[in-house]
C-alpha cells in the first residue's frame, strides 16, 4: 500500500470544509481522490464514501455551496460535550470509558433509527461499498469495542456510515444485527493510526481534540512509523467559518470556501507528501 488518506469528524461543517479542501488541493494539482486507502470516521466516512464513488471532487465541493436540503440542524453545545466529556473521562481504561459513552448514547432522547438512516442514505450516491478499501470507524455502545468496518464486515455501508456519524446523545446508535453502535470518533476524532503500513499519508483532521483515555493524535502518527506523512486542520479562517455549532447546515457554504482557499494555499505541503 502506498498512498492513505485519512479523513476525520467534525460534523456537518466538517464534511463541507473537507471537500472545500479536497477541492483547493485539487486545483492547486493535488489529487487525493486516488488514494489506495481510504479511512473515514464520522464526518470523514460521509467524505470517504463519496470521494470513493467516483464522481469528480468539484461536484462535490459545489454540493456544499448549495441550500442543504434533507440534512436536519442539530445542537452539540456546550451541555452535550460537557455530557460527553463526564461520561467517558471517568475511566482510564479506553473501553470502559467508551462504553460508559455508549451507556448515555443508549439512554439519550433522539430522533428515530429510521429519519436518521434516511439522511444517511440521501448522502451516498452509491450504497455500495466501493472497490476501493474504505476503512469505516465506530464504537459498539454496549461494550465499548472499537469497530471497523469495510467492504468484507458484512455490514450495509449505509449502515457503517450511519454508525460513523452517531454522534452520541445527538444521534441515536445504529443497529446492526443485534448490536448497536455510536460514533467511531469515540475512540478518536481521526484515527490515523488504521493507515499504518502506508508509504504516504495525508490526514485531514476537522478537529483533533479528545478527552478522558482517547489516544492522542501524536501517538497516532507515531504508529505509522517511517511513513511520510502530513496533517491538515482548519485555518484561523476556517475556523472562523466552521463557529462552534458543527452540526448546523447553514454554516456548510462558509466552511467549504474557507476549506478551499486553505486548500490552495497548503498545496505544495501537501504535494511533497503525496507524490
Amino acid at each position: 500500500m502506498t498512498r492513505a488518506l485519512v479523513l476525520g469528524g467534525g460534523g456537518v461543517t466538517g464534511v463541507a470544509w473537507e471537500w472545500g479542501l479536497l477541492a483547493g488541493l485539487a486545483e492547486g494539482g493535488v489529487v487525493l481522490a486516488d488514494a489506495d486507502l481510504v479511512v473515514g470516521t464520522s464526518a470523514g466516512s460521509v467524505v470517504g464514501a463519496q470521494l470513493c464513488a467516483g464522481r469528480p471532487v468539484v461536484e462535490w465541493y459545489e454540493a456544499q455551496l448549495a441550500v442543504a436540503r434533507g440534512e436536519v440542524a442539530a445542537r452539540f453545545g456546550v451541555a452535550a460535550v460537557a455530557r460527553l466529556v463526564w461520561a467517558g473521562g471517568r475511566s482510564r481504561d479506553p473501553v470502559r470509558a467508551r462504553a460508559r459513552v455508549g451507556a448515555m448514547a443508549l439512554a439519550a432522547r433522539t430522533v428515530s433509527e429510521v429519519s436518521r438512516r434516511a439522511v444517511i442514505e440521501a448522502r451516498l450516491p452509491d450504497r455500495v461499498w466501493p472497490a476501493r478499501r474504505l476503512l469505516v470507524t465506530a464504537v459498539d455502545a454496549g461494550s465499548g469495542e472499537f469497530v471497523v468496518f469495510d467492504a468484507g464486515s458484512g455490514v450495509s455501508l449505509v449502515d457503517a456510515v450511519g454508525a460513523s456519524c452517531a454522534v452520541p446523545g445527538v444521534w441515536p446508535p445504529v443497529t446492526i444485527g443485534d448490536r448497536r453502535y455510536v460514533d467511531g470518533g469515540v475512540r478518536s476524532a481521526v484515527n490515523a493510526d488504521l493507515a499504518a503500513g502506508a508509504r504516504r499519508v495525508v490526514v485531514l483532521a476537522p478537529t483533533t481534540a479528545g478527552f478522558g483515555p482517547m489516544p492522542r493524535l501524536s501517538a497516532q502518527l507515531a504508529a505509522l512509523g517511517s511513513a511520510a506523512r502530513v496533517v491538515v486542520s482548519p485555518d484561523r479562517a476556517a475556523r472562523a467559518a466552521i463557529g462552534r455549532h458543527v452540526l448546523d447546515p447553514a454554516r456548510r457554504a462558509g466552511a467549504a470556501r474557507a476549506g478551499f482557499a486553505q486548500g490552495v494555499a497548503v498545496a505544495e505541503e501537501v504535494a511533497a507528501v503525496w507524490g
